[in-house]
């Protein structure tokens, strides 16, 4: 009996390491891996003229999901589209990092809730701090300590933007280090602020500078596009939405309902933005692209579409689909108004990943958008508007 229960207690204990490694180091990755998938794809074949363009581009991207993940941004991953030396190889000069915060259980493009939240066990799996178990709010923080860690031990090759002078300067030495990476912190959805408008001084403190109103259900703020309401903004969204403009941080609209986009445009002359979107007129998905007249709208007051490169968002995920779309939108709403808003690492699956950026250069050039029109939408059309619009000090 007592070498049977000695046997046993080694299979106990053989078995509570197995299970540790598989929840703590298996799942993880597996999750990612199925979650932020890059098609299998042969290597893309890439003109001189198209290379030695992009390679003078300043590249920028309005929205990324890199800091949800179990990866150290700073080093090479095999997993998901996105870390620094992708975003290096890609030619990206700055880079919007968004934060997931709120996850549904059943998510879908059509009705959900902010219910059965599925992100505390990824977030246990991931070895997050427990704060951020229970606490929305704090798992933005978290994400924006991940960014800033970063930040601290990149020797000055990764700065976070928070003011018009920081992406400035960093901008200016870019010129002299092609490796240098500029960061801005958004919120994919509002409800970080847990109905609490003070937490959106923190928020700020913490280096957020863009906050988008909703993700993929119906918030205290008002509702998603995905939602089950479709309503508008709550008096509480309202007051956020004045109060995000006197901070002078950024609007960002994607997900949100066609009713609260309708409020916010009533409520603020704010120029906004759309950071990761398709076309409906050129991608007929409405659970997923809101109509072409708010789109109007919205460019009219200097805004920007960040164009996605998923199916629901551009139809055809293909480098040529991408570049029709970033085609379609210059021609309708005005080249200065449109840019890239990717989506990497946001659960999507895509054709490319952030490495490979060269291949939209390419595709833009083969269907006749001349150099000019490239440069801006793949990054000076972006980078002009963070220069107008985060805060000054």
């Amino acid at each position: 009996m007592r070498k049977f229960l000695k046997t046993l207690r080694w299979f106990l204990v053989l078995a509570l390491i197995g299970a540790g490694v598989f929840f703590f180091k298996i799942l993880p990755e597996k999750v990612d891996r199925e979650a932020n998938v890059v098609l299998v794809h042969s290597p893309y074949k890439i003109s001189d003229k198209a290379k030695k363009l992009h390679a003078s581009l300043r590249v920028a991207d309005l929205h990324a999901d890199t800091l949800l993940w179990k990866r150290n941004p700073a080093k090479r991953q095999s997993r998901g589209q996105t870390d620094m030396p992708r975003f290096r190889d890609g030619g990206v000069a700055v880079q919007v990092f968004a934060t997931v915060t709120f996850v549904p259980g059943g998510m879908n493009e059509t009705a959900n809730k902010m219910e059965n939240d599925r992100l505390p066990l990824l977030m246990m799996a991931q070895a997050w701090p427990p704060r951020t178990w229970g606490s929305i709010f704090e798992r933005a923080m978290y994400q924006s300590e991940r960014l800033h860690k970063v930040e601290r031990k990149s020797d000055g090759n990764f700065v976070i933007a928070r003011t018009k002078s920081d992406l400035r300067d960093a901008l200016k030495l870019r010129t002299l280090n092609q490796d240098i990476l500029v960061g801005i912190l958004a919120t994919e959805g509002a409800h970080p602020l847990e109905g609490d408008l003070e937490n959106l001084d923190k928020l700020y403190d913490a280096g957020f500078r863009m906050i988008g109103l909703q993700h993929f259900f119906d918030n205290k703020l008002g509702g998603s596009l995905h939602g089950v309401t479709k309503s508008g903004l709550t008096p509480f969204g309202k007051d956020v939405v004045r109060k995000i403009v006197d901070k002078n941080m950024m609007l960002d609209i994607a997900h949100s309902s066609i009713k609260t986009v309708e409020d916010v445009l009533a409520i603020t002359d704010a120029p906004m933005v759309v950071s990761h979107t398709g076309i409906l007129s050129a991608c007929n998905h409405p659970k997923r692209n809101i109509p072409d007249r708010l789109m109007q709208k919205i460019t009219q007051r200097g805004g920007l579409i960040g164009v996605g490169y998923w199916e629901m968002a551009v139809c055809d995920t293909t480098p040529d689909g991408v570049a029709k779309m970033l085609i379609h939108g210059a021609n309708k709403f005005g080249v200065d108004n449109i840019a890239l808003g990717s989506d990497f690492d946001g659960a999507v699956k895509t054709a490319f990943d952030t490495s490979e950026l060269a291949v939209l250069t390419d595709a833009l050039l083969r269907q006749g958008m001349s150099a000019a029109d490239i440069r801006k939408v793949m990054g000076e059309n972006q980078i002009n508007y963070f220069l107008k619009h985060l805060p000054d000090e």
